[in-house]
């Protein structure tokens, strides 16, 4: 389905589907702007093969002729349209808009939503920084829309420097005495390595590894693990090591594996998704100790950004992380 909207500009919308929007990304003519890894084609793939029943898919592509201006990757249930994904495992969300074209890309979305009967736009959770917060919503309250926005919940994120040494200095004195602290007693223990899984057929028995330790390590993430989501972290683990951006870290006492996080490298951010250590080693505080060799490893690599996520634990301010807004937008069309 097509449908034409003439302004200043002759934009084009069209009807595409998820398996679609893999090619848009590899296309090195598009100046596209996928904004993180939750809206990556692969990523939102993975979530509505294991959540999306009940959903309808709503994707739309807009075009200035043969340019595509904006991706606008949506699902329906009634007469109300959502960003595809949930908050319990896409921690903010946000449209795919090659940048200077929001304000197009948006009014031919909203007239677009408008004319298929879409009565509500539901989109959570945006950071402040997304095209949602700094395009839609001043656009769509300039038509006459009924907007509201309220904060929900909290991200923590750093930028990283140039050097491991530079980060010490950047932490508060006591916390930075406390990892130094914990660091010199693990270290008293054994032998302590840091590292990657980097074969496909060990990755397996690693998420197996990863399970338990997650659900030992807190009564909450041990409710969270439904054999439903098990399956969606093993279809999205496999999925994001077939385009190189899983890392699963695993931090060895003497060899034997004592915490394991995993993370995703993309577009120069480590992204930490979810971690867990084995409970027997608590005392030696393995579980924080995993993240800040991950973040040892992410400046060591050259990496800018390190994302705690989504998430109001102590410990991410403690090793830097600075707090990031995350609210709910819904505008009534």
């Amino acid at each position: 389905m097509i449908y034409l909207y003439k302004d200043i500009m002759s934009l084009i919308v069209s009807e595409s589907s998820l398996s679609d929007l893999k090619a848009y990304r590899s296309d090195s003519e598009q100046s596209l702007k996928w904004p993180s890894v939750f809206m990556l084609p692969e990523w939102m793939q993975t979530w509505w093969q294991i959540f999306g029943e009940g959903l309808k898919p709503y994707i739309r592509i807009v075009k200035d002729g043969d340019k595509i201006i904006g991706i606008a990757p949506l699902m329906t249930k009634d007469n109300t349209a959502y960003l595809i994904g949930s908050t319990d495992v896409c921690d903010y969300v946000d449209f795919i808009v090659v940048p200077g074209s929001e304000q197009e890309f948006f009014n031919t979305l909203l007239d677009d939503l408008k004319k298929n009967g879409i009565k509500t736009l539901d989109l959570k959770h945006v950071r402040p920084d997304s095209t949602v917060v700094k395009n839609l919503i001043p656009l769509a309250e300039g038509r006459k829309c009924k907007v509201t926005s309220e904060q929900e919940a909290v991200s923590f994120e750093m930028d990283l420097p140039s050097s491991y040494d530079e980060y010490i200095q950047v932490l508060s004195t006591k916390q930075r005495h406390e990892v130094r602290r914990k660091l010199r007693r693990l270290n008293e223990e054994g032998k302590i390595e840091y590292r990657f899984i980097e074969e496909c057929s060990e990755l397996p028995a690693a998420l197996d590894t990863f399970f338990r330790m997650f659900t030992e390590s807190r009564e909450d993430k041990a409710a969270f693990l439904t054999d439903r989501m098990k399956s969606y972290f093993r279809l999205l683990a496999d999925n994001m090591r077939k385009i190189g951006l899983l890392k699963l870290g695993v931090l060895e006492l003497d060899g034997k594996p004592v915490a394991e996080i995993m993370c995703f490298d993309y577009n120069d951010c480590i992204y930490l998704y979810n971690s867990g250590y084995d409970p027997q080693y608590v005392s030696l505080s393995v579980g924080l100790l995993s993240k800040v060799f991950a973040i040892e490893n992410s400046i060591a690599r050259g990496k800018k950004r390190f994302d705690f996520l989504k998430g109001a634990e102590t410990y991410k301010g403690h090793l830097g992380g600075q707090e990031v807004p995350l609210y709910r937008c819904q505008i009534f069309i």
